[in-house]
């Protein structure tokens, strides 16, 4: 059986502040270690239970340990990540995802938020928008914000992503809904579903590489799910971003831009030569951190052992004998 004192020997917990408050984070941690592939990257967000953090520390372990997959390509298009931000930011974040031709744009309401849109469209007339609700919405309040928005800006969102969270609401919505509908939640909550229905609820299918459980079985769920792909990321590092494009670089169809430059979003990433976007896309290649940036980022002792435990936890709770037995199958 695999030792976990093994599998993480160069462990290193990273703190990095956002530039932004990004879904309630100022600063973004991360477990960094490195296996014989490469380096990987556990990060499930801080609130998240041991149970829905599983299959983010077998994404980490499969990226340290198994090869990436044959590419279809060697550079991925990207989208630029507005947060709810005051209008006067829009610009100076923006900027920070040259050549972009989507944003993706975090909304509560039209009421409050259509001047982000308004923004966003000044900083680039040209910009294909996403609206992303992150499950907020009830059936009510998205049909009256989502036809807000057509009547005011027309036909220019690409989608609007998880408007509301229970899939009954979806199936309803998308039956009216002005423009199409992108889940998130609803997939990476609910892993194990069969999604047999899902063309029924949604029109695009956001994935991402580490709630999904690691590059071979986000592809299985690709195929499961049998929507069109959007590659997307969790705020990662470079190190979680570069296995993010290395997903989205093995699909066969990749019609979307992908939301792989989140990094853009830290006041710094730890990587070296950073991913770099050129054009609106970034090249796909194997990262590694820098010691200087590990060192200026590093978490303190009482968070890296909060981490520690974490890790142990769950690789004790059954984990760690699942990821043995399949390696020896």
């Amino acid at each position: 059986m695999w030792q976990l004192s093994e599998i993480f020997q160069e462990l290193t917990v990273v703190a990095i502040p956002t530039r932004t408050n990004f879904r309630g984070v100022s600063a973004r941690e991360a477990a960094l270690f490195c296996g014989p592939q490469g380096w990987s990257e556990f990060a499930p967000f801080v609130e998240y239970s041991d149970a829905e953090s599983e299959p983010w520390l077998y994404a980490a372990v499969e990226g340290a340990y198994k090869k990436w997959p044959k590419f279809k390509r060697n550079s991925i298009a990207i989208n630029a990540t507005l947060p709810r931000v005051e209008q006067g930011r829009v610009n100076e974040l923006l900027a920070r995802f040259p050549g972009a031709k989507t944003v993706k744009i975090k909304i509560d309401d039209f009421e409050k938020d259509s001047g982000l849109v308004e923004a966003a469209l000044s900083f680039n007339p040209d910009f294909k928008i996403r609206l992303d609700v992150n499950g907020g919405w009830d059936l009510e309040r998205a049909i009256t914000n989502l036809n807000s928005y057509n009547l005011r800006f027309g036909n220019i969102f690409e989608y609007v992503e998880q408007p509301c969270r229970e899939i009954p609401e979806l199936a309803a919505l998308k039956k009216v809904a002005p423009m199409k509908i992108a889940i998130d939640e609803s997939i990476r909550k609910a892993l194990e579903s069969d999604f047999t229905e899902a063309k029924e609820f949604a029109d695009i299918a956001i994935i991402k590489w580490a709630p999904s459980g690691g590059i071979a079985r986000a592809q299985k769920l690709i195929e499961k799910i049998g929507l069109p792909v959007v590659v997307s990321s969790a705020l990662d590092t470079g190190i979680g971003i570069s296995h993010g494009l290395a997903l989205a670089a093995s699909q066969n169809q990749l019609n979307f831009d992908c939301g792989l430059a989140t990094m853009s979003l830290l006041v710094s990433d730890v990587v070296k030569p950073a991913l770099e976007i050129n054009g609106g896309t970034i090249s796909v290649s194997r990262v590694e951190p820098d010691e200087a940036f590990i060192g200026t980022y590093l978490a303190t002792p009482a968070r890296r052992i909060w981490w520690q435990e974490r890790i142990t936890r769950i690789w004790e709770s059954g984990f760690g004998e699942r990821w043995s037995n399949e390696q020896h199958n």
